[in-house]
């Protein structure tokens, strides 16, 4: 009961700094922002928690998919290697230089174009990647954000009720209770996008 939480004001100053209507403003402010603020922010904690450990995944899919898209230099030494035997094979059995085999046309200088399907799957993953480091950044920003919207102010319990609300103000007006709706959703599209591209993956092996 506030009534006997807090002595009544003298007359005439209901609305003082310190008057018992600013204490009881802070004291149902404040249970609004730990019921609130304390369930987004556990979620938040979760959400960043999984956002990071599903971003190292994706980037060592991506160490390992990125070298299909640059000329594997031990596979082309391989195939020359493989062509000059069989070339000293034939010219150890009397061929001319005329009737030997053609040259391959691959060579360490050769045009290399990656196959369609190793381009799509890394433009997928780097796609999911690019949304888990997003959700990730906007869930920090969205932390910092609410640990300023729970601090304590300072001064008197009118300057308090005063900077509580500008804050709530500030909090609507930026729609963080939206962005921070919406977080879920862009990690839900990462690891949609993820496992298209490792469909996609497997399905070429």
């Amino acid at each position: 009961d506030y009534e006997q939480k807090y002595p009544a004001d003298e007359e005439f100053k209901e609305m003082a700094p310190a008057a018992r209507v600013w204490m009881v403003y802070n004291d149902e402010a404040m249970k609004y922002v730990i019921e609130s603020m304390e369930d987004w922010r556990d979620g938040l904690d979760m959400l960043l928690v999984f956002a990071v450990i599903f971003s190292a995944v994706v980037t060592n899919f991506l160490v390992q998919t990125c070298q299909d898209l640059r000329v594997d230099y031990g596979e082309v030494t391989a195939m020359l290697v493989l062509e000059l035997i069989k070339l000293e094979f034939e010219l150890a059995k009397g061929a001319s230089p005329k009737d030997l085999s053609p040259p391959s046309s691959m060579t360490a200088v050769s045009s290399f174009h990656p196959k369609r399907s190793d381009l799509l799957v890394n433009e997928l993953w780097f796609a999911s990647l690019g949304l888990s480091l997003t959700t990730a950044l906007i869930t920090v920003l969205t932390k910092q954000w609410i640990h300023q919207y729970m601090a304590i102010p300072s001064g008197s319990p009118r300057h308090r009720a005063r900077t509580r609300q500008f804050r709530n103000d500030s909090f609507q007006k930026w729609h963080v209770p939206l962005i921070i709706g919406l977080l879920p959703v862009l990690m839900h599209l990462a690891l949609g996008i993820f496992f298209v591209g490792l469909v996609m993956y497997l399905y070429g092996l």
